[in-house]
């Protein structure tokens, strides 16, 4: 039985490493695969339109299982199904690079995201039970800096490896990683520390509804996002499969509405706090992905800069945030979170404003520090943010605050992916012209503006509540 208050060293270091291993694997398998799309597309005589479902496969299945494994973390214990989570996840890999058709590697990837959604629905639960309360913030600037980093290394990561292997070597290196993240995990990953929430329970209609309920969600906005202007099908598409999922979500959320421990944490939306801090995080990733997709365009499309100038300017930004997580992490209890948030994503949003007004031939240091700038932003709001959702909940709903986390960083995620197909089908582009990827990272300065708003406001409601 973990000690109350978190656990001492060495043992905090142990933990902390397969949390970090785990997660960081998981993050990055959603992006890692991306650059290699074109090489197994031609390997197995796939279309680019078919072999996208490799992505699909493994988004879909975090989405749709996120809350399900949460709650289950509350049930059985976080440290089971993050375990599981994992374990699920090497084996998948392994199964991903022994693939010799689309269909088994795209089913192979619906398994690993399962096994990804494992280990992403109680990372953050099982951090608060790793750190004592003075040190928590700490522990979530870790856990909040792995994951942005992991968001946007896959690429460098991919490249690495294809420059000296073949593509089933991007899956092939989860093995020894995903054994080591286990070994580690039953060694040093502690039990819950209470009984499972009275009245707690998962349901297998409210499973297959919430599983429903985000795919096809996923689907349809992605559907409307990627459709060329003047084509009826797929956008009739879109609104059919949206229109569906939106359908399935009404009856959904109104069975969850009378449960006294919901799989969809409405409980936790009824605290003031965590509904804004979910508002925050949602719009603030939104920005981030419309952002970080529109930079290529914009580096190599409009100002002609290699693919090694690009990815050295575009490294900027995760720099940034790797220095400014530690800071904020110690930041955490000395000033509000709101507060906190609400500085970094206003200092997001001018950094991606003034990435939108660069002139016509900027030199590399405009960009390096605007970038720069972006990534200090970003820094300075998760993790404040991230401690807010974590520690708001009840100990005994740990869980659920930790899917919720993770439902809210996929679903701003999957928005500004969608966001910004929109606005390049609705230009008419798909290669980036300046006003177009301008208006682009215009958009997503607004987003992170609003993400300040609803952050500040958690000040107020402190206020209040004080």
């Amino acid at each position: 039985m973990p000690a109350p208050d978190g656990l001492p060293t060495p043992a905090r270091y142990y933990a902390m490493a397969a949390i970090i291993l785990g997660l960081s694997l998981s993050v990055l398998d959603a992006t890692i695969v991306n650059l290699a799309l074109p090489g197994i597309a031609r390997d197995m005589h796939a279309s680019a339109a078919h072999s996208i479902w490799v992505v699909n496969a493994y988004q879909i299945a975090i989405l749709a299982l996120l809350l399900p494994l949460a709650m289950l973390g509350d049930i059985v214990g976080y440290r089971r199904v993050y375990l599981c989570g994992a374990a699920l996840f090497t084996l998948a890999s392994v199964g991903c690079a022994l693939s010799s058709t689309l269909g088994q590697l795209t089913a192979a990837r619906a398994l690993q995201g399962l096994g990804a959604s494992g280990i992403m629905a109680v990372n953050s639960a099982m951090v608060r039970l790793i750190y004592p309360r003075s040190l928590l913030g700490r522990g979530v600037a870790i856990n909040s800096m792995v994951v942005a980093a992991g968001s946007v290394a896959g690429p460098s990561i991919a490249a690495a490896i294809l420059s000296v292997a073949h593509w089933p070597w991007l899956f092939a290196v989860n093995l020894p990683l995903g054994v080591l993240a286990i070994a580690l995990g039953r060694r040093a990953l502690p039990r819950n520390a209470g009984p499972a929430p009275a009245g707690a329970r998962l349901r297998p209609a409210d499973v297959a509804m919430n599983a429903l309920m985000f795919g096809l969600v996923f689907l349809g906005a992605d559907s409307l996002g990627t459709s060329t202007a003047g084509s009826g099908a797929e956008w009739g598409s879109g609104v059919a499969l949206l229109a569906a999922g939106l359908a399935i979500g009404a009856i959904y959320v109104r069975r969850q509405w009378a449960l006294a421990v919901p799989m969809l944490p409405l409980d936790l939306l009824r605290i003031p706090v965590f509904a804004l801090s979910m508002c925050t995080s949602i719009a603030a990733f939104a920005a981030q992905t419309l952002s970080y997709i529109s930079l290529p365009f914009l580096l190599l499309d409009v100002y002609g800069r290699s693919h090694l100038e690009a990815g050295l300017l575009i490294t900027a930004w995760p720099l940034g945030v790797v220095a400014t997580a530690p800071i904020a992490g110690r930041l955490i209890g000395r000033y509000p979170d709101g507060l906190l948030g609400g500085i970094g994503l206003g200092l997001l949003a001018t950094g991606l404003l003034l990435l939108a007004l660069l002139p016509p031939h900027p030199a590399n240091a405009d960009i390096a520090w605007r970038m720069a700038l972006c990534g200090v932003g970003f820094g300075l709001f998760q993790s404040p943010n991230n401690h807010t959702i974590v520690t708001s909940a009840p100990m005994h709903r740990a869980g659920g605050a930790s899917g919720m986390l993770g439902t809210a960083r996929l679903t701003g995620q999957t928005f500004g992916a969608v966001l910004l197909a929109s606005i390049f089908s609705a230009a008419g582009v798909h290669t980036g012209r300046g006003s177009t990827i301008a208006v682009a990272l215009a958009v997503a300065a607004g987003l992170a503006a609003i993400a300040s708003v609803f952050s500040s406001l958690r000040v107020r409601d402190r206020a209040v509540r004080v």
